[in-house]
């Protein structure tokens, strides 16, 4: 069963240049058969990512969605747009989308349900705050967030996707979760995904997304219960990225 999942945030980042260079990089690296590589770059460069990928054996996906299939929704795009842009994943309830948009629970969750509605595969990323881990939260936060998703779409729809656990207090701050560390919480989502369906929360992907970069990937990867990574600033750079690619 594929279970490494390594995908690549670029946030708001990026130009056409920076696309086209590191299409190029990527059509010239061996990836390998046995990983699922994914990108997500902002939905303006989407169509020209796919197209630059090319049969280089990357997915590219959208950072986020709106739930609603079309509408008076001005700046939003809909599941059905990023599939027909070439997209084939996306990401739902992003911490920054959580932070910085006031994205619920229950609207992460119906994002994830449209995603799948389109054909799309969604990642649905939880994760807790600094504050929230010193108060004992961290845990009833995670699987709070899990079970919003679970309860919208069922266990088989997680499946069809992937979880990715980004504590907050480790993204972009240079600071990671210890592999240990890591590896207890997405036990725990595992956990609360077993609680619905025990036969299915082996076959979930977790992912891990909290600075990881070349130096601590490996580390990371060898938890049995980390299945890949969700990498942000290091997913910027081509060689930085493959790195991290190679050590799943």
């Amino acid at each position: 069963m594929r279970r490494s999942i390594v995908a690549g945030n670029w946030k708001m980042h990026g130009s056409r240049e920076a696309v086209a260079d590191f299409c190029k990089a990527l059509r010239r690296a061996p990836l390998g058969a046995e990983l699922d590589v994914l990108v997500f770059p902002p939905v303006a460069y989407l169509g020209e990512f796919v197209a630059g990928v090319g049969d280089a054996g990357v997915a590219v996906g959208a950072q986020d969605l709106h739930p609603a299939a079309q509408g008076a929704h001005t700046g939003e795009v809909s599941a059905a747009m990023i599939a027909d842009l070439g997209g084939r994943w996306v990401l739902t309830g992003h911490s920054e989308r959580r932070s910085e948009q006031g994205e619920s629970d229950a609207l992460v969750a119906a994002k994830f349900g449209a995603a799948l509605g389109a054909g799309l595969r969604p990642i649905l990323c939880v994760g807790e705050t600094l504050a929230q881990r010193r108060a004992g939260e961290a845990e009833a936060v995670v699987a709070g967030q899990v079970q919003a998703v679970i309860e919208a779409v069922g266990v088989d729809g997680v499946a069809q996707g992937a979880v990715a656990y980004e504590p907050i207090w480790a993204i972009g701050t240079g600071e990671t979760a210890a592999p240990d560390e890591a590896a207890a919480m997405h036990g725990l989502i595992r956990e609360t995904i077993g609680a619905a369906d025990a036969a299915l929360a082996g076959s979930v992907r977790v992912i891990y997304g909290g600075s990881v970069n070349p130096h601590n990937a490996a580390a990371l990867f060898s938890e049995p219960d980390i299945d890949g990574g969700l990498i942000g600033g290091a997913s910027l750079q081509a060689e930085s990225f493959l790195a991290i690619v190679a050590a799943a």
